[in-house]
């Protein structure tokens, strides 16, 4: 949703082009767009044979499913609160019912749903929507999981010809006896229908480009119905009773907490179904820009409420549980539609066909449907969802989850997942590597990870190992303490200290002490803050990165040997506090701001005193320091290289030393956890899905921002996040290189610019005098030009952020830069035939440095509003 506020109240001239806050865009398109009733029909013939298939395999009465079907898309759709998802009967839901119905019978069964749409009213009411979204994806992928197996196998006994039982362990044991008595027919047809389902989408060519938009299921049902009647084939077929018999919902008859725990099953599961549809289908529509300029974020409360009404709708009606469908769903999203009508509109025409395709639908055969249904169930067992939840570790709970719905049931086998994810976290909250090691008579003892009481015992054992009156370093590679730790590491440093030893405590990385070194203020500061200010180093933890950022001051630099240098950065840049100041003054093409300092295209290098020189800040040198040529600190710096002959880095200077120490706590701490990635890497080669083009400030850390690893971003930086028209490079084919590579080579899914505040590029193109000296930096930034000609343009609508407005004429400038670039990447031939073929998304970021807050570009017919990306929308 995006907050449209009016881009400057003091010109009224572009005041037009804004809306009150919340209020809906004004209306663009006719009531019932075609895109829409062409989704619509296709989204229909997909739910036509998967309706009466998943009413089948649940024992319900095939009315049923097109009853649900057709309450879905009228009732959810109007009511729900994401409008282009589709509703409906849904596999996820099968075994549920297909246990309901046999236990209780089907009129009870129907009772049932009815009470669980009113559990979900009452939730939707509570606004509990997202609360749902906080079950682990891994639970969730298993229980999909263990619904598929049980579908496919169950189905497997009406494609061979036979008939389903009642568990997945009977149907198990007598599949056996099944294969020995396989009807030819049945076979048969299941056997083409699941070639069709297998072959249709990969049917090449041109011609097989428009085939393709058939939908497959459509196809291989149709197909196969034709085929066993033009052979006359005697199968089971589709047998749709009169109307006038259809059973209704009755009261539920059964014992109480029985009743009960069928009520929650049916709750649950429909409605973390349709929520995390929802969000799915809020990707989906995202990535397409045409759909998410009119179509806005999905309200999970109302869809949560919207699904209560149809369930209660349904159930009294005598359909089956209702919830929102992946494959429809996508299929709408993908037909172009633009509005809830698309859903509605779907719901009619399977109430058209249910009234007047009876002697059509009667025509199918059973075994059609079961394979139809039976590879649904196969494909809920992604390939794609193991494989992520082994790389974040938690195939443990997958497995658990998927063999507890098969062997259980469905609200056991959640349960049981549940209990096994919190056990996991516990696990991994409380598992600490402790060890001890002797270096030239210096005991070391290494902590890594979180120190409870659980790991109290082997810490005791391992500090007891380092001898009294021997000097000691406990070093502690985590970020909480609790109580029991804290007073044995105290006591036994208290006792060593007696005794004539030494113990100094340090932090993650080497050489940064934390507190006092042999007394207990420096235990006490650490378990309070986790790294207080020593006396050499002011340092915070703030990242996972931590004590990363550091000053070291003037006395420190003293007694190393190194007087007169001060770091460029506070000690408050680096540890989460104030963020440097965005007011350093514009860039000049020399490379100084306009107070004389040294500056940088982030625009925090310059401190205003001349007679100062920034150090290169701890991780081996601003990106953006444009430093002089005849600088003789640069100078400096070049003698000091490695250059390859085996010459060490010296190690005397500050930077050397801190760069060092970054390498070393690298290769100690994080290597050993990414190595088996890497080395995945190193064997598959990159594949990145996205290409990140952002500014070469060097506060953009565009791992931490986008929380991202090795092999997901292929980044390119430069000054001003600037993206050269083809045939104006001069000479400078970098960037466009680097695009052709990544779309064509890569081919990656999506390109993101990414603009920040503070930008020196945007403060030097706004003082740029015309006939000033082409130096390098200032022939580089007439590629920005464009983007001050668009700000200065009355007749084009200003980007602006959500909720405020920008707060100065260089922040607007660089808000406006993101969409100019984005503008000059389209103009790129292979970005254009990437966008024209569906197989690229652009995207449009803005990143406040001061505020930590990321914005991402909402593109309307006039508005270009940066929508800040907040808690709600990450755990969506």
């Amino acid at each position: 949703m995006s907050a449209c506020v009016p881009t400057r109240a003091d010109d009224p001239r572009r005041e037009e082009h804004s809306h009150e806050p919340h209020s809906p865009p004004p209306a663009r398109r006719p009531r019932l767009a075609g895109a829409d009733v062409s989704a619509s029909i296709a989204v229909f013939l997909i739910a036509l044979p998967l309706s009466l298939g998943i009413a089948l395999a649940t024992g319900a009465p095939l009315q049923a499913g097109l009853v649900a079907a057709a309450v879905g898309g009228l009732v959810a759709g109007r009511l729900g609160g994401a409008p282009l998802q589709v509703s409906g009967p849904a596999a996820g839901l099968t075994v549920v019912t297909a246990e309901l119905i046999h236990q209780y019978g089907w009129r009870t069964t129907c009772a049932i749903t009815v009470l669980a749409g009113l559990a979900q009213l009452g939730l939707g009411l509570l606004r509990v929507a997202r609360t749902a979204l906080a079950v682990s994806p891994a639970i969730v992928h298993g229980m999909l999981a263990g619904i598929g197996v049980t579908i496919a196998v169950a189905q497997l006994h009406i494609v061979l010809g036979g008939i389903p039982h009642s568990s997945v362990l009977d149907n198990l044991r007598e599949l056996p006896a099944q294969l020995a008595r396989v009807h030819p027919a049945a076979l048969a047809v299941s056997v083409l229908t699941l070639a069709l389902l297998v072959l249709w989408p990969r049917l090449p060519g041109r011609a097989g480009k428009l085939l393709r938009k058939v939908p497959t299921p459509l196809v291989a049902v149709a197909v196969a119905t034709t085929t066993a009647s033009l052979m006359g084939l005697s199968l089971p077929k589709v047998d749709l009773p009169s109307w006038s018999s259809h059973a209704l919902a009755a009261l539920p008859d059964g014992p109480v907490l029985g009743l009960v725990a069928a009520v929650l099953t049916i709750t649950l599961v429909c409605s973390v179904q349709s929520l995390l549809g929802a969000v799915a289908v809020d990707k989906l529509v995202a990535g397409r820009p045409e759909q998410s300029a009119q179509v806005g974020r999905s309200d999970l409360d109302r869809e949560l409420l919207g699904q209560g009404a149809a369930n209660v709708v349904s159930g009294a009606l005598g359909g089956l549980p209702i919830a929102g469908v992946a494959v429809r769903s996508s299929a709408n999203v993908h037909a172009g539609a633009v509005s809830r009508n698309s859903t509605m509109l779907h719901g009619v025409l399977v109430v058209v066909a249910a009234l007047l395709m009876v002697p059509i639908l009667e025509l199918i055969p059973l075994a059609s449907l079961a394979a139809l249904v039976m590879a649904v169930g196969i494909q809920m067992v992604s390939l794609h969802h193991i494989r992520t939840v082994t790389r974040h570790r938690e195939v443990l709970v997958y497995a658990v989850t998927t063999l507890a719905v098969v062997f259980f049931g469905v609200l056991e086998g959640v349960t049981l997942g549940i209990a096994m994810a919190v056990g996991v976290a516990l696990h991994r909250l409380t598992r600490t590597r402790i060890t001890h090691d002797e270096t030239e008579g210096v005991h070391h003892v290494h902590v890594r990870g979180q120190l409870t009481f659980l790991a109290v015992p082997r810490l005791s054992r391992t500090l007891h190992l380092v001898p009294q009156g021997a000097d000691a370093v406990v070093e502690l590679d985590g970020s909480f303490m609790d109580h029991a730790a804290y007073e044995s590491l105290q006591d036994w440093q208290n006792t060593h200290t007696v005794h004539g030893g030494t113990v100094e405590l340090v932090g993650r990385r080497s050489g940064v002490r934390i507190g006092e070194p042999t007394g207990p203020a420096g235990l006490q500061a650490l378990a309070a803050v986790a790294a207080e200010e020593s006396a050499d180093c002011r340092c915070h933890p703030w990242t996972p990165w931590r004590n990363h950022q550091c000053e070291i001051p003037e006395a420190a630099l003293l007694r190393d040997g190194q007087p007169g240098d001060a770091q460029g950065t506070g000690a408050d840049d680096a540890g989460g506090g104030a963020a440097p100041s965005d007011a350093n003054g514009a860039l000049r093409a020399d490379g100084t701001d306009s107070t004389g300092g040294r500056g940088g295209i982030g625009g925090h290098g310059g401190t205003g005193e001349p007679d100062k020189v920034s150090e290169p800040s701890p991780t081996g040198g601003d990106a953006d320091s444009l430093a002089r040529p005849d600088d003789p600190q640069d100078n400096t710096a070049d003698a000091h290289e490695d250059t390859g002959t085996g010459a060490a880095t010296d190690t005397s200077r500050p930077s050397a030393r801190q760069l060092a120490r970054g390498i070393s706590a690298f290769q100690r701490n994080t290597a050993p956890l990414v190595r088996g990635e890497l080395a995945r890497l190193a064997r598959e080669g990159q594949q990145p899905s996205q290409l990140f083009l952002t500014c070469a400030d060097s506060r953009l850390v565009t791992s931490m921002i986008t929380s991202s690893g090795p092999g997901d971003l292929f980044v390119v930086r430069n000054v001003g996040n600037l993206v050269p028209l083809p045939g104006h490079e001069s000479g400078d084919d970098s960037v466009a290189a680097a695009i052709e590579y990544a779309v064509d080579v890569l081919e990656v899914r999506s390109i993101t610019v990414c603009g920040h505040s503070g930008c020196g590029a945007m403060q030097a193109l706004l003082a740029s005098e015309p006939g000033a000296a082409q130096t390098p930096l200032r022939r580089w930034l007439r590629h920005g030009e464009p983007s001050l000609e668009r700000m200065s343009d009355e007749d084009r609508p200003w980007a602006r952020l959500a909720g405020r407005a920008p707060a100065d004429a260089v922040e607007q400038l660089c808000l406006t830069n993101v969409v100019q670039q984005l503008e000059h990447l389209r103009a790129h031939e292979s970005v254009a035939r990437a966008l024209h073929a569906g197989e690229l998304e652009l995207h449009g970021m803005y990143f406040h440095v001061g505020e930590a807050q990321a914005y991402l570009l909402t593109e309307g017919h006039e508005d270009r509003v940066f929508d800040h990306v907040g808690v709600a929308d990450l755990s969506a």
